[in-house]
């Protein structure tokens, strides 16, 4: 059953690529977004073949493993990945936009790929996690994340259009920013699979923030090391800095290594392109409706908000209160969930009350979803809380 769930999981991963590739093939016809061509038909046909191949994935899984698979960041960052499918092919129907699905398909293949360089072997579930809270928070909680990052697609594809790329401003610079963002996710895999091929391994005694000793196993060259720590592999590299036992040494140490790697790698691409990725990307939103995109990034939050309420904040708060005998405890996964959820609030309030339409609203989509991401990746692989586990 678990192989079969992992065939499943690829099944999807290739078939959103080939859906990507056709998205591409519909935006080169400008059509009446309510009678969508060829192209985008099979292509919207192959995304929801993917969807199910990815829901096969979940419910194999589950049975193999005896619990829903959302309980670390392999399985959680993989359900994200599927909600986001799910929250796009939704929006797809309403509004028939076939750009959307060629930036949320990579987004999507993105999340499944980041996911897969964590352990994927199934375990069991420690005793925090043995409840029936455990689907109902953190599988509200992913809808509710897919369906605001569908607000981040929109944004981008606004920006894209409307911000001028033949000169320099803080505009091109923050839109660039966030084209190296999401190559340092691409550059991360490839380190971390090409490391993974040469079966790196290096073992350090070190001493936890309980003043325990343990050991920490690390997948890529040490630039940082875990507090207090002794190299136990031979030949392998002695960490450049010690971080303390607050923060964690592995997970921390990926994140140089991808934003390492993604300068290299967004260098190489600029001298290919001769220019911005983001001037790169424009004709590719050419067709684009400016007021359309902005109707789905405001729509996506009106759905997503409230569906994310529900479960990161208040199925969070009662499953704390069951486990944990108090509904808060400004653990840092929960003051980031409420900073997201604040944020979020200040959008639609920005958006109903001072009228931030158009590419203000496109610019708060991409600062929410930089928080949701700086969640679900540097507070889980750096610092230490409740949470950890995930």
């Amino acid at each position: 059953m678990a192989a079969l769930s992992s065939n499943l999981l690829y099944a999807a991963f290739f078939l959103y690529l080939i859906g990507t590739f056709i998205f591409g093939g519909s935006i080169r016809d400008k059509k009446d977004r309510k009678n969508p061509n060829n192209w985008a038909k099979a292509a919207i046909a192959v995304t929801i073949a993917g969807f199910i191949a990815q829901t096969g994935y979940f419910i194999t899984r589950w049975i193999a493993a005896g619990h829903a698979p959302v309980s670390n960041l392999f399985e959680f960052t993989t359900f994200f990945g599927m909600m986001l499918v799910l929250a796009f092919i939704i929006i797809y129907f309403i509004y028939k936009t076939s750009v959307l699905g060629l930036f949320t398909l990579p987004v999507a293949l993105l999340l499944i790929a980041y996911a897969s360089m964590f352990p994927t072997e199934i375990s069991p579930l420690i005793p925090a996690l043995k409840s029936s809270w455990l689907y109902i928070h953190v599988t509200t909680a992913a809808l509710g994340q897919a369906l605001l990052a569908i607000s981040f697609i929109a944004g981008v594809l606004y920006l894209l259009k409307s911000v001028d790329q033949s000169k320099k401003s803080k505009k091109t610079f923050w839109l660039e920013f966030v084209m190296f963002v999401l190559v340092a996710t691409l550059a991360f895999i490839l380190v971390t699979t090409a490391f993974r091929s040469m079966d790196y391994q290096a073992v350090y005694q070190w001493t936890d923030k309980n003043d325990q000793s343990a050991e920490m196993v690390y997948t890529l060259p040490a630039i940082l090391g875990p507090n207090e720590s002794q190299l136990l592999t031979e030949g392998r590299m002695q960490p450049l800095i010690e971080l303390p036992a607050i923060i964690s040494g592995r997970k921390a140490n990926t994140v140089i290594w991808s934003v390492l790697v993604g300068l290299v790698l967004y260098g190489a691409l600029r001298l290919v392109l001769r220019k911005r990725i983001s001037a790169a990307m424009q004709p590719l939103v050419r067709h684009v409706r400016l007021d359309l995109v902005d109707e789905i990034g405001y729509r996506s939050v009106t759905i997503g908000f409230p569906v994310f309420t529900l479960g990161a904040l208040i199925f969070a708060m009662i499953w704390a209160q069951i486990a944990w005998t108090r509904f808060w405890g400004w653990d840092p996964k929960e003051v980031w969930a409420l900073i997201t959820w604040l944020f979020y609030a200040a959008y639609l309030h920005l958006r109903l009350s001072k009228g931030w339409h158009g590419e203000k609203s496109a610019w708060l989509a991409v600062i929410g979803f930089a928080i949701i991401m700086f969640n679900l990746i540097f507070v889980n692989l750096v610092i230490a809380g409740l949470h950890s586990y995930a």
